[in-house]
């Protein structure tokens, strides 16, 4: 077993490249490091790949290893960890088992539903068009559009309660029209 001592210099010495030293350290962690892999990402094959990142991060930032009163493996488990967990969540948000996929439904309408909301547009094309073009165009604005009665008074120089009779008399023609 390598001491905490031990391990410390061995990181210190990776840092200043020595691939002696490097290889020293994989000896002496990759077994503990691979066992944290393997725990979160609980895929053998994907552990042994996140191991090697693993020790491609330890030889890139090896230098900026202080040591700090701590155990140098927790920095290393730290590494490994973080690895781990980055790989499980781009796992999880890339991939979606297709057992699964054919289960949603398609939030549109049904072809049915669309043929009788074609016809129903079609029909209420047809009753709109057989108002005045501007009482057309005023119940448009406000039940379509989302226009307040005000803006619409204003838009076609009426007074309010002319604009509101005009929507009022529209919508009981429309609604004479529709039941036809």
């Amino acid at each position: 077993m390598t001491t905490r001592d031990e391990v410390e210099n061995l990181i210190a010495r990776v840092g200043l490249g020595d691939r002696v030293a490097f290889s020293a350290l994989y000896d002496a962690t990759s077994a503990k490091l691979f066992g944290v892999c393997l725990r979160i990402l609980n895929d053998r094959a994907e552990a042994e790949d996140a191991l090697q990142e693993v020790f491609v991060k330890i030889w890139q930032k090896a230098d900026t290893y202080a040591a700090n009163g701590y155990s140098p493996m927790t920095w290393l488990i730290t590494l490994a960890r973080n690895l781990a967990i980055d790989r499980l969540r781009m796992r999880k948000a890339g991939s979606v088992d297709i057992d699964e996929v054919y289960d949603l439904a398609d939030s549109g309408p049904t072809p049915e539903a669309a043929a009788l909301a074609s016809s129903e547009r079609k029909q209420i094309d047809g009753c709109l068009d057989e108002l005045k073009p501007d009482r057309a165009d005023a119940v448009r604005g406000a039940y379509l559009d989302g226009y307040s009665y005000n803006e619409l008074a204003a838009r076609y120089d009426v007074p309010l309660n002319t604009m509101r009779t005009w929507l009022r008399r529209s919508l009981i023609n429309l609604k004479d029209c529709l039941t036809r």
